[in-house]
């Protein structure tokens, strides 16, 4: 567990966090920023992508799915910077989030206690936990 009040889930299970460029409201960021929040309900079409190195997209519940779409349709316009899922994203959700095109999950600490380690890294393994998967056997 790190001192922050987040955690990070990657493929690789919790994380320090590493990116220490402010994040920037969507409204407020200029071109040359690096780092943007970008709400659940914005447009992607209408976010310019260029010189963009991190995209958090924050789920107000574990029951809006808006996050997942819209990272979907990022990676879709060929964003290829990390995009970050943050807010109420629980571990049933990581193998999803990861197949939207998510890179990392950001968590509180207190998410983190009630549901630790072990039970994200269960979902790590994102491509076979997909209905194909489990048709094809």
């Amino acid at each position: 567990m790190t001192l922050n009040s987040t955690v990070i889930v990657r493929d690789t299970g919790f994380a320090a966090e590493d990116w220490t460029t402010p994040f920037s409201p969507l409204a407020e960021a200029t071109a040359g920023s690096a780092a943007i929040d970008l709400p659940a309900d914005a447009d992607p079409d209408a976010v310019a992508l260029a010189g963009l190195q991190i995209i958090r997209i924050p789920f107000a519940s574990f029951a809006d799915g808006r996050g997942f779409t819209l990272a979907r349709r990022l990676r879709l316009r060929g964003y290829q910077g990390r995009l970050r899922a943050t807010g109420h994203v629980i571990a049933d959700q990581y193998a999803m989030a990861r197949r939207a095109g998510f890179d990392e999950v950001e968590i509180s600490t207190e998410l983190a206690a009630r549901q630790p380690e072990a039970q994200w890294l269960a979902r790590a393994d994102w491509r076979a936990h997909d209905y194909q998967a489990r048709l094809r056997g």
